[in-house]
Formats: structure tokens, C-alpha cells, sequence
């Protein structure tokens, strides 16, 4: 079997390094060309190049990247239709996989797969049908995307979340951590500001300003920064800024399995997590910590979404759980003295949350099959028609 797999940040290595995990035990003679990073190359795939080129997100951030990425995209959907692979996989990064998608599908008859539904059922509700034109077959994380991707003509397979194969931090490892950083058995907020240097930028200033209130009111609070590797440098320059002492558990130069148990130990720790929207307020929930959210994006950015979003909330663990109990503050609503309130409320009920974020990992597949197996059967059940 040949497979043309694709992965174009961080997490998409990820979800790719486990569906090739996945297929590495159910195929016997498998082979892979494609893009990714270690998770991925660790299965058997040698990256036509590096992956980190196409790690851009928002539309300001792609413009200026456009004449490489477009460069980029030719030569993948060469290689592609020159290797003659069984299955296209493609993974989130919808703006260079289904590019890459379109080209092999007028070039050839080869299958697509494209990992992780597009968000059509928040924006741009249109993008399905497009997306069926060069995509056959779509694996979801989220339970209640099916029917949006197969109303369009594809196939469509909720494979689970892979939050859900995360280990927990251990009683032991939380107490570990809280000796290594003397934070004794002080309560512990999470300032969890993105891991992209765009999301830093602009959220740290804003989390930083609502720690004067909290510790105000909550002296006795601990914070700990759990950085991302390619930000760690500017939230520490930050974070000399902030009121109180913070604790920045900076991953840079250190063993990936340690400060992997470091961060899990941090989430299960802490009493609340102030964090920006994404894929982190699944973790906060795996870990039973209570969360505030916020966002903001860039001007432009801004006011294109604030036409296109359909939703009330867009945070993960309230659409999963279909309730609307974690707090978010986005966009224009991302301002300290609105968002301190809610932190200081959180703390005071840390258990209202804990119903909605048990529902949601359930409902993503805790306790079943892990995902990257689950979307490797899929994958094969697709070929098989």
C-alpha cells in the first residue's frame, strides 16, 4: 500500500504520527512519501520538506508567505501524482491541503482523505461543498460534524479526539512539580496566552493586565506559564512584566517526554486556566480544570470574521457538551476588566464546569479506541468503498 500523507503545523504531526501508528499495525506493506514533522517521521515518512514552512495561520499572517506557499503546493501535488499513492491524506491546514487536494484530483483519480473537518458549522458553510469537489472522504475529531460533510457528498467518519489518548498527570508527578517550582500547596492559575508568536503578541498584554485584579483579590494564587517551544522566549520577556511572581516552564533545550509530563502536571495542578481559544480548552477539561477563555485576532482578520462566525461560542468544551458554561471573551470582548471578573468567579465555583467537561470527553471517545487507530480503520474501510 502507498500513502501520500500531509501535515502542516505541529498538532497535524500529531493526529498524522498516531493514523500512521495505526496503519503500520493493520497493514503489513505499507510505504509513505509526504510532508511532516518528528511524530510523523517517526512512523517511516521522510519529509519532502520541512514542515514548519507552512505552519502560518490567519489571513494577514498568509499574505505576505503566499508566492512560497503557492511554490509549495505545486511541487507537493507533482509528487503526489507523481508517486501514484493509493490515498491522498491530507491534515488541517486547509489553505495548503486542499490546494494541494484540487490539483491531484484534476490531475488524476487518486482517493482523498483530508483529517480534521473543516469548522464549516461556525463560518463559511459553503466550504463543504467546495471541499467535496477535490475531498472524498473526511475523518472528524468532533462528534457532530458528520452530517455537515456528508450533506455535501462525503463520506464522513467521527474518528475521535486525540485529547482523549493523552495520559493524566499523576498525584505524584503534580507533587514533583509543585516541589520543583515551590509552589507548596498554594492554588495555581494557568496563564495559557497561544503558542504562536501572533497569539502572544496579543493576548500576554492582556493577560498580564488581569492578573492585577485577580491577585488582588487572591494573594495567596500561584502562576504558572506552561510556554510552546517557538514562544517561550517572548512569555518569559512578558512575564517579567506581569504582577507577582510567575512561573515559566520553558520547554526550549529539554527532553521532550519531561516537559510533556511537566505541562500534564501544571493542567492537573491548577485551580483555573486562563487560556486562548483552541484545542487547549480540551485539554484544560481532560485535566478537570475550570477555564476562562480569550481571544483576539488581528484587525483584519477581526472584521472578516465578525461578519462570517455563525456561532454563540466558540469554544470546544461548550459546543461538545452543548451547554455554555466555560466563559469566553473574544474579540472586542478580550479586555482585562471583563475577563479578571469571571477568573475570580471560576475560583469561587470551580465545579460548575465540572459536568461539561466531563460530558466532553466522553462524547470525543474517552475510554474506547484510541483515534489514531480508529482513523486508520476508516481510512482503510474507505478504500475498501
Amino acid at each position: 500500500m502507498k500513502v501520500f500523507i500531509l501535515a502542516g503545523e505541529m498538532s497535524g504531526d500529531k493526529l498524522g504520527g498516531a493514523l500512521m501508528a495505526g496503519l503500520n499495525t493493520l497493514v503489513s506493506d505499507i510505504s509513505y512519501e509526504g510532508i511532516g514533522g518528528p511524530e510523523m517521521q517517526a512512523q517511516g515518512l521522510e519529509s519532502l520538506f520541512a514542515m514548519d514552512e507552512l505552519s502560518v495561520m490567519g489571513i494577514a499572517e498568509v499574505l505576505p508567505k503566499y508566492r512560497h506557499l503557492k511554490r509549495r503546493i505545486a511541487q507537493t501535488a507533482e509528487a503526489v501524482v507523481a508517486m501514484q499513492p493509493d490515498v491522498l491524506i491530507t491534515i488541517d491546514s486547509p489553505d495548503f491541503s486542499l490546494r494541494v487536494a484540487k490539483i491531484v484530483k484534476e490531475k488524476s483519480d487518486i482517493r482523498t482523505v483530508h483529517y480534521v473537518a473543516p469548522t464549516v458549522w461556525a463560518w463559511r458553510p459553503g466550504r463543504a461543498a467546495k471541499m467535496a469537489k477535490m475531498i472524498d472522504q473526511v475523518l472528524a475529531l468532533l462528534p457532530f460534524e458528520p452530517p455537515y460533510m456528508e450533506a455535501a457528498g462525503m463520506r464522513c467518519d467521527f474518528v475521535g479526539h486525540p485529547v482523549v489518548a493523552e495520559p493524566v498527570a499523576s498525584d505524584a508527578e503534580v507533587l514533583e512539580l509543585r516541589e520543583r517550582y515551590e509552589l507548596v500547596d498554594a492554588p495555581v492559575m494557568l496563564m495559557l496566552p497561544g503558542s504562536r508568536r501572533g497569539e502572544v503578541s496579543r493576548l500576554g498584554p492582556v493577560f498580564g493586565e488581569v492578573l492585577k485584579p485577580v491577585l488582588e483579590a487572591r494573594p495567596d494564587l500561584r502562576v504558572v506559564v506552561p510556554a510552546a517551544a517557538p514562544v517561550a522566549g517572548v512569555v518569559k520577556e512578558m512575564a517579567r512584566d506581569w504582577p507577582g511572581e510567575t512561573v515559566v516552564l520553558d520547554p526550549r533545550d529539554r527532553p521532550a517526554h519531561e516537559t510533556g509530563r511537566e505541562k500534564r502536571a501544571a493542567f492537573r495542578a491548577a485551580s483555573v486556566g486562563l487560556a486562548a481559544s483552541g484545542t487547549v480548552s480540551l485539554e484544560l477539561a481532560a485535566a478537570g480544570t475550570p477555564m476562562v477563555i480569550a481571544y483576539d485576532l488581528n484587525w483584519l482578520t477581526r472584521q472578516i470574521a465578525a461578519v462570517m462566525v455563525k456561532l454563540d461560542t466558540v469554544t470546544l468544551v461548550n459546543l461538545v457538551s452543548e451547554t455554555r458554561t466555560v466563559p469566553e471573551f473574544i474579540s472586542q470582548n478580550c479586555r482585562p476588566e471583563l475577563i479578571a471578573p469571571a477568573v475570580l468567579e471560576v475560583l469561587s465555583a470551580p465545579n460548575e464546569q465540572s459536568t461539561a467537561m466531563a460530558t466532553t470527553m466522553e462524547r470525543l471517545g474517552r475510554g474506547g479506541e484510541a483515534p489514531g487507530m480508529r482513523a486508520a480503520r476508516a481510512v482503510l474501510a474507505g478504500l475498501e468503498g
